[in-house]
């Protein structure tokens, strides 16, 4: 049963199939456990779009309450996993990057006209969705945060202050006692 603190989650790892599945499974958990609200903790390089969708998906359909705290880095598509966030903190020295999405080939590879336009498509349909969350939760236009993707935009706590990411710049992680949970993965 909950003792009505919140559960702060450490995720100090890259954005994949993996870590998302451990942060579901331990949010889950503590929802069985009555936790209400949730407090991510996060510094990540990002990683992969669909792993970030679908554990942004997933915190903002949960009957809790969920912050985010940046503490370092939340690049790429861990901006998309930060946006999960009612609220959005971080500490005076974080950075956060937005940036155009793209895949990885194997060699040796061939590419047909057919399978490169289903690639090109599904990249600008994840540039799109990485985007709107963006756009939604921080009241900037789709088209801007589109142009500020393409361009690449690193942005300091005072940017992303000014830039609706974050809603208070703040120092203090958590309370004394206050119970820390870890997900950590290969990235």
């Amino acid at each position: 049963m909950s003792d009505g603190k919140a559960v702060y989650i450490r995720f100090f790892t890259g954005v994949n199939a993996n870590t998302i599945e451990a942060l579901t499974k331990l949010v889950q958990d503590q929802l069985r456990k009555k936790v209400s609200r949730f407090v991510l903790l996060m510094s990540s390089p990002g990683g992969n779009v669909f792993a970030g969708l679908s554990g942004y998906n997933f915190l903002k359909g949960i009957p809790a309450e969920v912050v985010t705290h940046n503490y370092g880095s939340v690049d790429s598509v861990a901006a998309v996993l930060f946006c999960a966030g009612s609220r959005r903190l971080c500490v005076p020295h974080a950075r956060f990057l937005l940036h155009g999405i793209g895949f990885d080939v194997t060699a040796p590879t061939r590419f047909n006209e057919k399978i490169l336009d289903e690639r090109i498509k599904s990249l600008r349909i994840d540039r799109q969705n990485i985007a709107s969350v963006i756009a939604d939760n921080t009241g900037r236009s789709l088209a801007d945060v589109e142009k500020d993707m393409l361009e690449g935009t690193a942005l300091n706590s005072q940017q992303a202050l000014e830039y609706g990411l974050v809603h208070e710049i703040k120092t203090q992680l958590f309370e004394e006692g206050a119970r820390v949970f870890e997900i950590t993965g290969e990235d």
